[in-house]
């Protein structure tokens, strides 16, 4: 009964964990605005999106930690680099109206209806350095808990459940964006997608201020 009772934590550890971050609700808009182009696509892409995020979830639960430590970086480190890349995305989301119909023109000028779900569609609008600085942190967080591999394998796969919802949950809000874009109307959904991206900002701003306040300690 412990034992599931600790999977469950592990699974509502890291759903609650990365999903104010991921935010796949408050995304929906600005995914929908940057395949605009490629209505016909867009399940598919939201179907790519959802596997490359739990794939890039996955492995920084699991083995981000490691790679860390065998490159010699720190997590502070990792949390200030990620912030600055997602306070300038969402920077340049918050003043991007005009701009990003101009820059969509001209993508689908020159790639038609192609659009990479990789970049910027799962790094970084899904998935960005925040999310991974945030799933290295719970995956370097070894359970006291766990005294053997079977309580382990039952903690790791309540961490992978958690995972999957995350990437369930990017899923559908992204396939059915146009949905709840419909609903918003236009204004409504240049409101939400400008909250959204104000919101990407301030959550780059928090995570480089984590960063700073963890690495001053260590310089002092």
């Amino acid at each position: 009964m412990n034992d599931i009772a600790g999977a469950a934590n592990a699974f509502l550890l890291v759903y609650a964990g990365l999903f104010p971050i991921v935010n796949p609700v408050g995304s929906a808009p600005i995914f929908l605005r940057l395949t605009q182009a490629s209505a016909k696509d867009r399940p598919t892409l939201a179907a790519n999106v959802a596997l490359n995020s739990f794939l890039l979830l996955l492995g920084s639960l699991f083995i981000g930690s490691h790679l860390l430590e065998f490159f010699g970086i720190t997590l502070p480190i990792v949390r200030i680099a990620g912030g600055l890349v997602v306070a300038a995305f969402g920077w340049k989301l918050l003043h991007s109206s005009e701009e990003l119909e101009d820059h969509r023109a001209a993508t689908d000028h020159t790639l038609g209806t192609r659009v990479d779900a990789f970049y910027p569609l799962t790094m970084p609008l899904t998935v960005g350095p925040g999310s991974i600085s945030v799933a290295v942190t719970l995956g370097s967080q070894r359970p006291a808990m766990a005294s053997g591999f079977a309580d382990l394998a039952l903690l790791g796969s309540g961490a992978i459940a958690g995972l999957a919802a995350i990437a369930a949950t990017v899923y559908v809000c992204y396939r059915f964006a146009g949905n709840l874009v419909d609903g918003l109307g236009k204004r409504g959904t240049d409101v939400v997608m400008r909250l959204s991206a104000f919101i990407l900002f301030c959550i780059g701003i928090q995570i480089i201020w984590n960063g700073y306040v963890a690495l001053v300690p260590a310089a002092n």
